[in-house]
């Protein structure tokens, strides 16, 4: 059985934690992980999480593999501005691609088929090979513009989901709001997790 390999963007909107909470579930399952991180997304990161991947792609691969303690079997970075990086072709595209958190200005590059960086260009690989796409959008409230461009990548297959938590499970921290939407994005790729207790197995303590 091959191992999955799936790439996840983090880009400059607020909601870095959900990006890096998804790193870790990614690398739990036993998936090849490319982590994409753009300019703006690295200074949010840096700002709502304390961490500083600032620097060469090989600095911040090493931070990356420090973090999350992995190896270069399973853990890959390339620079935003890499467009020589293996999957910005189609002969090698990944088995899934997440872009979580999404900004509205990447949203609206992808949705215009923009490939002015590593990210956007691998989204528009994924978009021509029919390949899993899911798209973590974070902003309120959401104006025309925003909204079109979301029904444009979804109308093209693209899975929507919204960091938004729901409150059925009964979240304790902050941390179980923030699983509760790592586990949907989970859901919409197909892959197993205990990140929330799902609608009907729930057990009121109230």
């Amino acid at each position: 059985m091959n191992t999955p390999h799936v790439v996840l963007a983090i880009t400059g909107a607020s909601g870095s934690i959900y990006g890096i909470r998804l790193a870790q579930e990614l690398l739990k399952s036993g998936a090849r992980l490319t982590i994409l991180l753009s300019r703006s997304g690295g200074a949010v990161l840096k700002s709502e999480c304390g961490l500083q991947w600032e620097g060469d792609e090989a600095t911040v691969t090493r931070r990356m593999r420090e973090h999350f303690s992995a190896g270069a079997d399973r853990l890959s970075h390339y620079a935003a501005d890499n467009l020589f990086a293996p999957i910005a072709s189609g002969s090698s595209a990944p088995d899934s691609f997440v872009v979580c958190p999404c900004s509205m200005g990447s949203l609206g590059r992808i949705a215009a088929g923009i490939s002015g960086n590593l990210i956007e260009r691998t989204a528009d690989v994924m978009l021509k090979e029919r390949r899993p796409f899911v798209l973590v959008p974070r902003e309120t409230p959401l104006h025309d513009i925003h909204l079109e461009n979301l029904l444009k990548l979804s109308r093209m297959g693209v899975r929507i989901v919204p960091a938004m938590p729901a409150f059925y499970h009964g979240p304790r921290s902050l941390e179980d709001l923030v699983d509760f939407v790592v586990g949907k994005v989970l859901d919409s790729m197909g892959m197993e997790h205990r990140l929330f207790t799902r609608w009907g197995d729930m057990k009121r303590e109230w």
